[in-house]
C-alpha cells in the first residue's frame, strides 16, 4: 500500500474540497479508463458473434471473412449487414454491436455518394458524418483518446528533459549553468512551426502512422522542453542552499542522491502544478497542427480534422464543428478545472496562517 506522509495526505484533502477541479478528475479518469476498452464501445466489428451453436469474439481477435459466417465474399464480414441477414432468416444465430458499431476510418455512405449527413438515431450515427461519411462520434472519441496519449507522452518526455537539465544547472551553477543558458536562448529562438513544417515535408509516405506520430511527438519535444528548465533552475538554486542539503553534503552522500532524495522531493509541488497545464498545450498544439495539416498523419482520427473539415463546411454540415468544437472545449476545460485546484490545494501562501 502507498503511504503518503501528512503533507501529502493534507495537499490531497485540499484538492478534494475543491469540487469543481475534483469532479472534474474523476470524469477526465473515467473517459481514460473507457478510452482504454474504447473498442468494446465503438467499433464496427461484432463483440460476440453466435453461429451454428459456436461463439466468436471478432473484437480483438483476427477478421474473419464473411465465409466463416455462411456469406459469399471472402473479405472482411459486415456485421451490421450479418445481424439483419440472422434476423432476417429467424435462426439461432445472434450478433452483439458494440454502442456505435462504426469504426473511425469506415465509409458508411447511405446514398453511395461520399457526404456529410445529419445526426441520425436509427442509423446510431448520434453525431452524423462528416465529409466522407465516417461517423463524428467514432472519429471524436479516438481522436480525443490519441489526443490525451499524445499530450502525456508528451508531458513525461519535457518534463525528463526539462528536470534533468533544470535541476543540473542550478544544483552545479557556476559556468556549466551560464553556458547552458546561452544554448537554451540559441535553441528556443529557432521557430517551431518551421520546424514541423520542414521535417514532415521530408519525411517518406512510407513510413507507417505510428512512426510519423513519434516523429511528430519527438519534434515537439525537442522545442518545448526549455520553459522547465527555467522553473526547475530556480526552485533548485533556492533548495540547494537550505541546511538539509549542506548536511547530505557533510555526511558524504552523492550528488544524484542528493538532487533526487533531497532537492526533487521538495520542488514536487512545482512539478505538479505544471502538469496540467502541459498536458493542455499539448492538446491545443496537437489540434492546432491538424488542422493546419502538418499535425498527426491522415486519416488518423484527431480533433484539429474535424474543425478544418467543419470550418470548411460551416453552411452546409454545421453539426460536424459543434460537436469538434464542443469535445474540444470540455476537454481542454476539464484539464483546466483540475490544474487550477491542484495549484490552488498545493500552494501554500494560500493555507497557511501566520500567528
Amino acid at each position: 500500500m502507498l503511504k503518503f506522509n501528512p503533507q501529502t495526505l493534507k495537499k490531497l484533502r485540499r484538492f478534494r474540497e475543491i469540487k469543481r477541479g475534483y469532479y472534474s478528475f474523476i470524469i477526465l479518469s473515467v473517459f481514460l479508463v473507457l478510452s482504454l476498452i474504447g473498442e468494446l464501445l465503438i467499433n464496427n466489428r461484432a463483440l460476440i458473434v453466435s453461429y451454428e451453436g459456436e461463439l466468436y469474439y471478432p473484437t480483438y481477435t483476427a477478421f474473419h471473412p464473411g465465409t466463416d459466417f455462411g456469406l459469399d465474399y471472402p473479405y472482411e464480414t459486415n456485421y451490421r449487414d450479418l445481424k439483419q441477414s440472422f434476423a432476417d432468416q429467424n435462426s439461432d444465430n445472434w450478433v452483439l454491436l458494440a454502442l456505435v458499431p462504426y469504426s473511425p476510418f469506415e465509409n458508411d455512405a447511405s446514398t453511395g455518394i461520399f457526404r456529410p449527413e445529419p445526426p441520425e438515431t436509427m442509423k446510431k450515427h448520434y453525431l452524423g458524418t462528416d465529409t466522407t461519411s465516417r461517423d463524428i462520434l467514432a472519429r471524436l472519441f479516438y481522436g480525443t483518446r490519441i489526443a490525451l496519449i499524445f499530450a502525456l507522452g508528451f508531458m513525461a518526455s519535457v518534463y525528463m528533459i526539462g528536470v534533468a537539465v533544470g535541476c543540473a544547472m542550478g544544483y552545479f551553477g557556476g559556468m556549466f549553468d551560464i553556458l547552458t543558458q546561452r544554448l537554451i536562448e540559441i535553441w528556443s529562438n529557432i521557430p517551431f512551426l518551421y520546424m514541423v513544417i520542414i521535417v514532415f515535408s521530408v519525411i517518406p509516405d512510407t513510413f507507417t502512422v505510428s512512426s510519423r506520430i513519434l516523429i511528430l511527438l519527438g519534434v515537439m519535444v525537442l522545442f518545448s522542453w526549455t520553459s522547465m528548465t527555467y522553473y526547475m533552475r530556480t526552485e533548485t538554486y533556492k533548495e540547494k542552499t537550505r541546511d538539509y542539503v549542506s548536511a547530505a553534503i557533510l555526511i558524504g552522500a552523492s550528488n544524484t542522491r542528493i538532487v533526487f532524495r533531497h532537492i526533487l522531493p521538495n520542488v514536487l509541488a512545482t512539478l505538479v502544478t505544471f502538469m496540467p497545464f502541459t498536458i493542455v498545450a499539448a492538446i491545443a498544439s496537437i489540434t492546432a497542427l491538424d488542422f493546419l495539416g502538418f499535425g498527426l498523419p491522415p486519416p488518423t482520427p484527431s480533433l484539429g480534422e474535424l474543425l478544418k473539415q467543419g470550418t470548411q463546411t460551416l453552411r452546409t454540415a454545421p453539426w460536424i464543428i459543434m460537436s469538434a468544437f464542443g469535445a474540444l472545449v470540455v476537454l481542454l476545460t476539464l484539464v483546466t478545472f483540475i490544474g487550477e485546484a491542484i495549484r490552488e490545494s498545493f500552494d501554500p501562501k494560500k493555507f497557511t496562517i501566520y500567528r
